[in-house]
């Protein structure tokens, strides 16, 4: 039996030495080469955000503040002082009440180099007191009579163009003019004592300059040059033109031509300066004012028979008035002198609603009164101011 089976190993040998010679295997040789992979995919960023309209509505907010800037403030202020009858007849005094109101309004709008600036201002008051008046019968009466004592406002607007970090050219345009009638006095309140109403007069200012900003802010002067500048009066109605107060007629009070003018127009040049500052850790005091000054050169080189002094000038205007045979051409004209608006206001804070205000203007111009106007108010009472930033 193992005979068989070594017969059948060899036999199986055999045969796979004979199948290993039948078949060849070539040896095949390979180069190096880099390989890389190509990816067609872009890459995108891609962000998990979504339009949000309170954020964005937050943002325009967060722009609009800081691109304006917004004050505004109030006030009103008032007297009373009173006497019952038996005061009166043992220490005598006058029973009266005086109120005045006043409003101010600051708005800055600024984008990039451009900004403009509107201010509006207005104040006015009325006091009442007792008069004595004659009546017809020859006997006197006593009655509480109201007069106006303050009303003015201003509109003013002033855009710009920033040249460098202090410096910018732009205009500015102001006019100023009053709200109710005024009059000669108490007691001389009928329509031939008017002296004043709305337009009449009413006052536009319009320059073209440049504006000096200065850095420190303890010394927070505004200086406006402006080379070319126009001054003009109106005074548009006919019964305040031809009342006489003064002994002047309305039309030459407010340096008018002739009775028929209704406005007067000047060119020439113009400075203002500006200055406002709060003192104190919360604001106590604050101090403003304007000064400003126009010289209407370019009109006055124009003008025919001037003559620089008024008593002169009056004279001569007397003797050509009486003229029979007078001619408009050889009329004397007064020469133009400057004219300056200097407005002034202390204000001191008791609290954030009850303060002090001190107001003092002088105005001068030649062509209305000879001599310096001044105007001082000194008044205490209720007054707020909101400012956006």
């Amino acid at each position: 039996m193992k005979c068989f089976y070594g017969f059948i190993l060899l036999a199986s040998l055999a045969a796979a030495q004979s199948a290993a010679a039948q078949i060849s295997v070539d040896e095949v040789g390979s180069d190096d080469h880099d390989v890389s992979f190509r990816n067609d995919v872009k890459a995108a960023a891609v962000e998990a955000r979504f339009f949000n309209r309170a954020r964005y509505r937050a943002e325009r907010a967060a722009i609009r503040k800081e691109r304006n800037y917004l004050e505004f403030g109030g006030g009103l202020q008032g007297t009373l002082t009173s006497y019952n009858d038996s005061w009166i007849e043992t220490s005598g005094g006058d029973n009266a009440i005086a109120m005045i109101a006043t409003l101010n309004l600051r708005h800055v709008f600024t984008k990039g180099l451009f900004s403009i600036e509107t201010k509006f201002g207005a104040n006015i008051g009325y006091n009442r007191m007792k008069v004595e008046t004659a009546n017809a019968d020859g006997t006197t009466s006593s009655d509480g009579v109201w007069f106006k004592n303050q009303d003015e406002f201003a509109l003013s607007t002033a855009p710009s163009f920033k040249m460098s970090k202090n410096w910018s050219y732009g205009s500015i345009i102001k006019f100023r003019s009053q709200f109710a009638n005024g009059y000669v006095s108490r007691t001389q309140q009928e329509p031939s004592n008017r002296k004043s109403t709305f337009m009449s007069p009413g006052y536009l200012d319009v320059s073209l300059g440049v504006t000096y900003t200065c850095p420190d802010k303890k010394w927070p002067f505004v200086v406006n040059l402006s080379p070319l500048a126009l001054s003009a009066v109106f005074v548009e109605s006919a019964l305040v033109r031809s009342n006489v107060w003064d002994d002047k007629p309305g039309w030459q009070v407010y340096g008018l031509s002739s009775p028929d003018r209704t406005s007067k127009y000047e060119g020439g040049s113009s400075v203002q300066v500006d200055f406002d500052r709060t003192f104190g850790r919360k604001g106590v005091f604050r101090y403003r004012t304007t000064f400003f000054s126009f010289f209407g050169w370019i009109t006055d080189i124009g003008m025919k028979n001037k003559i620089s002094d008024y008593r002169t000038y009056k004279a001569a205007y007397d003797r050509w008035n009486a003229d029979p045979d007078k001619r408009p051409q050889d009329k004397p004209v007064l020469a133009i002198h400057p004219t300056v608006r200097w407005e002034n206001t202390l204000e001191i804070k008791a609290t954030k609603y009850i303060s002090t205000t001190l107001n003092f203007q002088l105005y001068y111009n030649r062509a209305q009164n000879l001599g310096v106007q001044t105007q001082t108010l000194l008044s205490v009472g209720l007054s707020y101011t909101f400012k956006n930033k």
